[in-house]
């Protein structure tokens, strides 16, 4: 039997059968490292443990410890919830299952939707296949019989994906568990050795759904679950569930007084009028970051004609989510995105090289046509404002104009003390342009994040295909990870859009321009702030951020005037004249999470001061309104952390 050559990672070689399985190698090295197995990758590819080595490769056992193995575990962990299903509830049709960054789900045609009891027993199920120890095998079958195997056994959409992922192939992959009356699947895996190999998993939730996610295709049951590698793992992310389920924007954001939704504006919300104090304030912010950072802000139509979206590309790649509109023959849209109103409005005027760059920012509104299963609160909306900018610049503006866009994410992001991360995603293998220029930007902007001290990762062949980007994910406090900010290099829209330069050789040039957003939408944002601070914002974003308590109606007056004082010194602040006791309004601003309560009794009206409470720190003590007035505008100008030392 001929013999192939097996390299480690550690550079050692050794010599096996062809055909050998990766099973083999790991045995070969020690009985202990076989028993940890999971996979394994080969040549880069990651495969089952019974791959079989045909040729000389390189070889890595995938174990617990592996990168690989979380979303290997998960991927495993969504098909023993599709065995269980298929067991306790037969005739149900099982869509897709994969593996998410928060654990996995699987999609379900059943004959009704599952409720709680569904899901403890789904569970135990899952838990008795994992204890039985089943082996996971993979099997080859010819394409036209696994198509016909899955016809018979009412399972239309398993043909459908058959007939979509494997055409020119003459067999395709299946994996069953034990076997194939126990679970079947049609999957490319790999997958984990065995059941017993899953013991830390939960089910969560379930939610409708559509085949594919198109509502025009036959509804599904969505059942969400997640899977770690330890219990101690799980543990700490279901308690990390919870705190979330208590700062859920939609709960918070109701009980602020914050937004609404109505089912006659689906996937819009309703301001109200602390949210609008919060949203403008966001959008001030923004200006006020980015003018004397040498942006102009302007202002673009909110419909368009096609021509605009055919000329960009948005007709033919993202018509189905444009709202279109019909006026007098003539087939209109209202916009997705800014972009294309910057080009004509760049493309307006005749530009200089000493103009350049040119920095536009714009927060009108944009509507996107998201299906109604996708909508959720104010993370995904069909209504929105971005904090969004178009820079042009020369080419090699490129690497200074990058450098200072990350120095204004870290300001941003510091101002609301979200820890952040950086990503570099590189050229993709459909891409627009020369080789050369795509190396040369990304060296651009590798420079600009040394530069400016950023760590980061690189997502290679993740870029856009117009160019390569710098994506930044957000860290909030309870430790989810968000992604908000992006940079990206766009040569190809000054190509669509003709847009143009004069040179210092006096001859016209093609800018290239830069897309950014830093909070990305408003309204994704305020949901992520929402969750970050539980809705206890610091000063400087709280839409009310001092409340005036008068002990008695005696007090009304007095009251009044520190309310008056203390709008004109430019706080936000309410006066409440209800005929309550002050102990039940301290409660009510408590919940309402108002950052200071100022309390006013006989001794406060005779010395004119207020009495001093914070919603987390109790009594404070009396102080003059002036005082009071200085530290608040200084904990505000300051962003709630402490002034440096003088």
């Amino acid at each position: 039997m001929s013999q192939v050559t097996v390299t480690l990672p550690d550079g050692s070689s050794r010599s096996v059968a062809a055909g050998t399985p990766v099973r083999g190698v790991a045995e070969g090295i020690s009985p202990r490292l076989a028993e940890a197995a999971l996979a394994a990758v080969v040549d880069e590819k990651l495969v089952d443990l019974s791959f079989p080595l045909e040729k000389d490769a390189r070889v890595r056992i995938v174990t617990d410890k592996s990168p690989e193995a979380l979303s290997l575990y998960r991927h495993s962990t969504a098909h023993l919830l599709a065995a269980a299903v298929t067991n306790l509830f037969p005739g149900t049709q099982c869509g897709i299952g994969p593996a998410t960054d928060d654990g996995f789900f699987y999609d379900f045609i059943v004959e009704r939707p599952f409720v709680p009891e569904d899901l403890e027993a789904i569970e135990r199920k899952m838990k008795e296949l994992a204890q039985q120890d089943l082996a996971f095998e993979r099997q080859r079958w010819p394409r036209e019989e696994a198509k016909a195997f899955f016809a018979t056994r009412g399972e239309p959409l398993k043909v459908q994906l058959i007939d979509e992922k494997t055409k020119g192939q003459a067999e395709v992959s299946c994996y069953t568990i034990k076997d194939k009356e126990t679970f079947i699947d049609f999957c490319v895996g790999p997958h984990v050795p065995s059941t017993g190999k899953l013991k830390a998993f939960k089910l969560l939730n379930t939610s409708n759904a559509y085949w594919k996610g198109e509502s025009n295709n036959a509804p599904m049951q969505r059942v969400y679950g997640t899977a770690f590698l330890s219990d101690k793992d799980l543990k700490a992310y279901l308690t990390q569930v919870e705190e979330a389920r208590k700062r859920d924007h939609r709960k918070v954001g109701r009980e602020l007084g914050l937004f609404m939704f109505h089912p006659l504006a689906p996937g819009s919300a309703f301001w109200l009028d602390k949210g609008t104090t919060l949203y403008r304030t966001l959008a001030n912010y923004m200006r006020d970051v980015l003018f004397p950072a040498g942006y102009v802000e302007v202002k673009t139509p909110l419909v368009y004609n096609k021509a605009l979206w055919e000329r960009s590309g948005h007709w033919k790649h993202y018509r189905q989510n444009m709202f279109l509109i019909e006026s007098e023959g003539e087939t209109m849209s209202m916009k997705p995105m800014n972009c294309p109103g910057h080009f004509l409005t760049y493309a307006s005027q005749v530009h200089s090289y000493r103009d350049l760059p040119v920095r536009y920012h714009e927060q009108t509104p944009l509507h996107r046509n998201e299906a109604s299963g996708v909508l959720s609160g104010l993370t995904r909306v069909r209504q929105f404002s971005q904090d969004d900018a178009h820079c042009f610049v020369t080419p090699d503006q490129i690497g200074e104009e990058v450098e200072r866009l990350i120095r204004l994410v870290q300001r941003v992001y510091g101002d609301f003390d979200l820890p952040y991360t950086a990503k570099l995603s590189t050229r993709p293998d459909e891409f627009l342009g020369e080789v050369a220029t795509w190396d040369r930007a990304e060296a651009e902007l590798k420079t600009a994040l040394d530069r400016a001290g950023m760590e980061y990762s690189i997502n290679e062949r993740d870029g856009a295909f117009y160019g390569p980007k710098i994506d930044f994910d957000v860290t909030d406090a309870i430790g989810r990870k968000w992604q908000c900010a992006t940079i990206q290099l766009d040569y190809g829209q000054p190509e669509n859009f003709d847009l143009k330069y004069i040179g210092a050789d006096n001859t016209e040039h093609r800018p290239v321009v830069i897309h950014r957003a830093i909070l990305g939408s408003f309204e994704r944002f305020i949901a992520i702030l929402i969750e970050h601070y539980a809705g206890a914002f610091p000063l400087w974003l709280a839409p009310v951020q001092a409340i005036v308590l008068p002990i008695a109606d005696r007090h009304l007056a007095y009251g009044a005037s520190v309310r008056d004082r203390l709008r004109a010194a430019g706080l936000r602040v309410v006066l409440d004249e209800r005929q309550e006791k002050v102990n039940y309004k301290i409660r009510e601003a408590q919940l309402q999470k108002v950052p200071y309560m100022l309390v006013i009794g006989d001794r406060e009206v005779t010395e004119g001061t207020v009495s001093i409470r914070t919603r987390s720190g109790g009594d404070q003590g009396a102080n003059t309104i002036d005082a009071f007035t200085a530290a608040a505008r200084d904990e505000i100008a300051n962003k709630g952390r402490l002034p440096a030392a003088a």
